[in-house]
Parts: structure tokens; C-alpha cells; sequence
């Protein structure tokens, strides 16, 4: 494997942050779907990440992230009696969701910053490196 730089360290955090945005946005999108049975209500999922060692520098400290799977959350749906939805089961209840949207809100605007830092990251470097070759002229 080759040195990370900095350029692969950001492009891989930002493509963390687009599937930790993509995940806030299914919830988000799900927030206000029922089901007539607790096994096929929808599910909010949350990725989960990894940090990858820059295996090439041997304690260099450089790191970086992966998405090593999305997972499924196991809270229990919300059950809410109303006999008339034509969803509701026999008993008259139906399933939503347990999804969080205050929660899911905080977590899209802290993606969406990671994701701003790590374009700055990549636009400073950018400058840095033009200021270098710059000096050689």
C-alpha cells in the first residue's frame, strides 16, 4: 500500500460523511412511515466507521476513516392505537418507527461541517503546494 497523503486521508472522510449523510437522510425520509406489523416497520440505520492506520509509515500517526458496515437499529417501534389508519392491524395498532428527527437534524448539520472541514483541508493543501512551487521560480 502507498503513504497516505493528504489528499486520500480527506477524499476518505468525505466519503465517510456522504454515507453518514446518506444514512441521515433514509431516516429522515422514513420519520413519518407506519406499518400494520413490528417486523416490517422501517429501521433507522447508522453507519459505522473504522480507523485505518497509514500502514506504509509505521508510526507516523497518519489515519484516516472507512465505512466498515450500515447497521440497523434494534430499538423497539413505536406502537400507537389508531383503529381507523388502514394499516392497523387487528388490534388496531400501528408501528412507526423509532427515529429521533432532533437527533438525525444534529447529525446532518455536524456531516455537513465535517464535510466543509474536509474541503478546507484539501483547499489549503492545494494553496500550500502552489505557494511551493511558486518559491522555486
Amino acid at each position: 500500500m502507498k503513504a497516505l497523503t493528504i489528499f486520500d486521508v480527506a477524499g476518505r472522510a468525505m466519503a465517510a460523511q456522504q454515507v453518514r449523510l446518506n444514512t441521515v437522510a433514509s431516516n429522515l425520509a422514513n420519520v413519518m412511515s407506519v406499518s400494520g406489523s413490528p417486523d416490517t416497520v422501517y429501521k433507522p440505520i447508522k453507519p459505522v466507521f473504522e480507523t485505518q492506520y497509514d500502514s506504509a509509515m509505521a508510526n507516523s500517526g497518519i489515519a484516516t476513516v472507512d465505512t466498515v458496515s450500515i447497521s440497523a437499529s434494534q430499538a423497539p417501534p413505536e406502537k400507537r392505537f389508531e383503529p381507523n389508519h388502514p394499516m392497523a392491524d387487528k388490534d388496531g395498532y400501528i408501528y412507526a418507527p423509532p427515529i429521533d428527527q432532533n437527533a438525525e437534524m444534529v447529525d446532518m448539520i455536524e456531516t455537513s461541517r465535517q464535510y466543509q472541514n474536509n474541503i478546507e483541508v484539501l483547499s489549503t493543501a492545494k494553496t500550500l503546494m502552489l505557494k511551493t512551487i511558486s518559491v522555486g521560480k
